[in-house]
């Protein structure tokens, strides 16, 4: 059985374990009445009383008198969320923003929100979270960064994306692209997908352990999933976020031209030099401790 966590004070969001083979869970299922992680982790946005959609047209209405009074606890062990192809249309040097729909943007209304967790279950903050998609038409915008961009996890490891539901194109079902890093560590590229979408079953690429949890509101839908990130994190239980994005700056770095430091807000574009060595940068940022260019090959290039 995958293991769980749960975090206060938000209220939980009921999901069942319905046969793998007709809907696909959204992240480590638990059967029976017992409560997922995605369930005790939504975002406050989430809460009310419309269906969720669990895939296979499965509606189930949120019970809040019945929500148990939730605690931070953790169980260490949790598997990483796992990697899937990068695509022919990812682009580097993305926008910092959280919502990708512009005025006038067609389409569904699109909320995604979730946590960033590390193997122990506990949430890490500053992650760094590139979201790229297709527009309602299943077109992806190659020559600037319509339906681009990325953020940062909050101190609470929580992120959220405003976008719309992304449109088919040939041979893909519904998705949604993105990378993570957290500080000082590898990148993970991988998708989201949408429950109860007739590609699915066709779609090569598609894994059921990447469904997102999704419910009709209004015009729109709004949708959940946690990813797990593989870094190693104390098993004991934590209600704060394991490290800090104002960590005590490292070591200062030999300067040659350009000055890397902590705290400074950086534009793509923006060349620096870390120990001797030239770098540019490829998406704008503020730099936090563990973000030394030779580490974060998502947000600079050695020149």
């Amino acid at each position: 059985m995958a293991p769980r966590c749960t975090a206060s004070p938000t209220p939980p969001l009921f999901e069942r374990k319905d046969p793998p083979a007709v809907t696909p869970s959204s992240h480590d299922p638990v059967p029976g009445p017992q409560l997922s992680r995605k369930s005790l982790l939504k975002a406050a946005a989430l809460a009310g009383a419309a269906p969720l959609l669990l895939g296979a047209g499965t509606a189930l209405a949120r019970d809040t008198a019945g929500a148990p009074e939730l605690t931070p606890e953790c169980h260490d062990g949790d598997a990483p969320t796992i990697e899937q192809t990068e695509g022919p249309y990812f682009k580097p040097g993305s926008p910092l923003r959280t919502n990708l729909a512009v005025p006038g943007t067609r389409g569904t209304p699109l909320t995604v929100t979730g946590y960033v967790f590390g193997r122990a279950c506990r949430p890490i903050p500053g992650v760094l979270l590139d979201f790229w998609q297709a527009d309602t038409d299943g077109a992806y915008d190659n020559t600037g960064y319509t339906m681009r961009g990325h953020q940062f996890s909050d101190a609470q490891g929580a992120f959220t994306l405003t976008a719309i539901v992304p449109g088919l194109y040939p041979g893909r079902t519904r998705h949604i692209h993105v990378k993570l890093q957290a500080p000082g560590r590898p990148v993970l590229t991988t998708q989201l997908y949408f429950p109860g979408e007739p590609r699915n079953s066709t779609d090569t690429i598609f894994d059921p352990r990447l469904v997102m949890t999704v419910r009709q509101n209004g015009p729109g839908r709004e949708a959940s999933f946690d990813f797990v990130l593989d870094v190693p994190q104390s098993p004991s239980p934590s209600p704060t976020a394991t490290g800090s994005p104002t960590a005590s700056p490292s070591p200062s770095p030999t300067v040659s031209g350009g000055t890397w430091r902590v705290g400074a807000s950086y534009r793509a574009g923006d060349v620096v030099t870390y120990n001797g060595v030239a770098y540019r940068c490829i998406q704008a940022h503020t730099a936090y401790a563990g973000w030394e260019p030779p580490n974060v090959p998502a947000l600079w290039a050695r020149i």
